[in-house]
């Protein structure tokens, strides 16, 4: 997805950039009150921040098919992909960006096998805050655990 911003240059000349906008789908694993979340790695970018489970969207997928193959790759389970829970559109300092997608996620097979994280764990909703999530993912951690969305 290309993303077009528009200014004015000098004598007030119309230019546009475009930059790519990553596509990312993001699961949030339930299990009664309680959500999957994972450490990133310390060799990895963005460094023991919390995320929910996902990764980008691959060219020809749905957000759905992607979501249920990076559920797959990073934690060895066939997910049954639910409803979209919300939909974000973060800008780094960098200046890239991301389109995050976030769907509920309440059935899975398979024994959950930590294949790419520091540490995987389960935590209520309630105490999501306590933890140091990449910068795009606070608002929703903080609705999460103010109940205002599952």
């Amino acid at each position: 997805m290309k993303e077009v911003h528009k200014s004015n240059g000098q004598n007030g000349a119309h230019r546009e950039t475009t930059r790519e906008v990553r596509l990312v789908v993001a699961g949030l694993l339930l299990r009664n009150d309680l959500v999957l979340i994972c450490q990133r790695r310390p060799d990895q970018p963005m460094a023991m921040q919390w995320e929910f489970p996902g990764g980008k969207v691959e060219p020809g997928e749905t957000a759905e098919q992607a979501l249920a193959r990076e559920l797959n790759e990073e934690l060895g389970i066939t997910a049954e992909i639910g409803p979209r829970v919300t939909r974000i559109l973060h800008t780094y300092r960098s200046g890239s960006a991301v389109d995050l997608q976030f769907f509920k996620v309440s059935n899975f097979e398979g024994e959950l096998e930590n294949r790419i994280f520091n540490i995987i764990q389960w935590t209520p909703l309630t105490r999501l805050p306590e933890y140091e999530f990449l910068v795009a993912d606070r608002e929703l951690v903080k609705d999460l655990a103010a109940g205002k969305l599952l």
